[in-house]
């Protein structure tokens, strides 16, 4: 008799989530599992809204479709799960829909906060003496901020995306021979890793960006643009990169110096972070009088499967395969975690480790792998980065456009 198991996604996609979601389905259907899969994570699950995967991935070219489609396949939510002692309600329903299906495993692919919603019901299930149901944590999250795990399904082709994006503005921007200055907003609420990951476009083709600055050191207006003084002395064309997440010394985000920019939140909660480069840009306007232009890639940069890292595919769909073996072991209340072996050759190891332990602190970039005068990153960065982003994903295309898994209608 076949088991049942069920999958979900949540929080921000990426362009590798739904790679990881085909190795969960892969792994599971190889062990003659039934593979369902909740419709926008927890949120859906609540409204009993499941699917069963395997009436959407028929065959082995659905399987390497659904790996180069971006978003989420099965929706995503922002879900945050209340503690157990405040509305017990949702947690007996949730257990109330896993048992109506007959669940012996639940994979959730997320960032820190839907790790943190899978360790709550991990809790729970040992509250109420339920051993039959095991929970395995599959990180997810182009900030890369996830401890534990050396770096995160979805980090480096994001990187490889802004990497690529700039090297191809460096271009762009040099082709009148004028004052002109480019400001490039890079994602990262509190970690500056992809911002980091726009000096790889450095080298014998490519002066890469001139100044870089990241959410891990506090932001100086005025030292930064003492910064791009000095930067304009010898080139006509600077290229400045920023993360989105930037602080003032008084805990402002750079994006709050300009009161018109309208605040607003994510369904969690958080404030949405946008137009640090346009307020940056400002500045520099008016102390240079020079052209200036924001550039914010926005969504564009973890979206972006047509660039994606075969490495960050290969390991994603590899993580998923490897959640299903953990917990056909029996292995609960873990999570899928990255261990580098070596830079050159690269090599990595899979691994599951208490969920636990990523909510001591988030990963932020060392801050001594930021060059002191913000003109780019050190070489440990390089050697840490550079293996990420290697290889191309051969993608299906159809009418000159790469082909994705139709949405499901539920």
């Amino acid at each position: 008799m076949r088991k049942n198991v069920i999958v979900g996604q949540s929080g921000g996609a990426s362009a590798v989530f739904n790679a990881t979601l085909a190795g969960v389905y892969h792994m599971a259907d190889d062990l003659q599992t039934n593979v369902y899969g909740m419709m926008n994570g927890l949120q859906g699950l609540l409204e009993d809204k499941i699917v069963n995967l395997g009436d959407y991935i028929r065959n082995q070219y659905d399987l390497e479709v659904l790996r180069n489609t971006p978003g989420a396949f099965l929706g995503s939510c922002r879900y945050t799960l209340p503690d157990y002692n405040e509305q017990p309600e949702v947690y007996n329903r949730i257990f109330d829909v896993l048992r109506k299906h007959d669940i012996s495993s639940f994979y959730y692919i997320g960032g820190l906060e839907s790790l943190k919603t899978l360790s709550k019901l991990c809790t729970y299930a040992k509250l109420i003496g339920c051993d039959d149901i095991r929970f395995i944590g599959i990180p997810k999250t182009i900030d890369n901020d996830i401890p534990l795990t050396d770096h995160t399904p979805g980090f480096a082709s994001a990187a490889k995306y802004v990497a690529t994006s700039v090297k191809e503005l460096i271009r762009d921007s040099s082709i009148y021979g004028r004052d002109f200055v480019t400001v490039v907003e890079v994602m990262g609420r509190d970690t500056g890793w992809l911002t980091a990951a726009t000096t790889l476009c450095k080298g014998s083709d490519c002066s890469g960006p001139d100044l870089i600055y990241l959410p891990e050191k506090v932001f100086d207006p005025e030292k930064a643009l003492e910064d791009i003084a000095r930067v304009r002395k010898n080139k006509k064309s600077v290229i400045v990169c920023i993360g989105e997440g930037c602080k003032l010394a008084d805990g402002r985000y750079l994006c709050d110096v300009d009161e018109s920019n309208s605040f607003t939140e994510d369904a969690s909660g958080k404030r949405l972070l946008t137009g640090a480069s346009r307020v940056f840009a400002r500045m520099i306007h008016d102390r240079f009088n020079c052209r200036v232009r924001a550039v914010e890639f926005s969504a564009l940069q973890r979206s972006a499967c047509h660039m994606a890292s075969k490495t960050d595919n290969d390991e994603a769909f590899t993580i998923g395969e490897n959640a299903v073996k953990a917990s056909n072991l029996k292995h609960t209340g873990e999570i899928v975690i990255i261990n580098r072996v070596s830079n050159d050759p690269y090599q990595i190891r899979i691994s599951v480790k208490d969920i636990k332990g990523v909510f001591n602190e988030s990963k932020s970039v060392p801050t001594e792998w930021i060059l002191d005068d913000n003109s780019g990153m050190t070489e440990e960065f390089e050697q840490y980065a550079r293996p990420l982003i290697q290889g191309s994903v051969v993608t299906h295309y159809k009418d000159g456009l790469p082909l994705h898994m139709p949405y499901i209608i539920f």
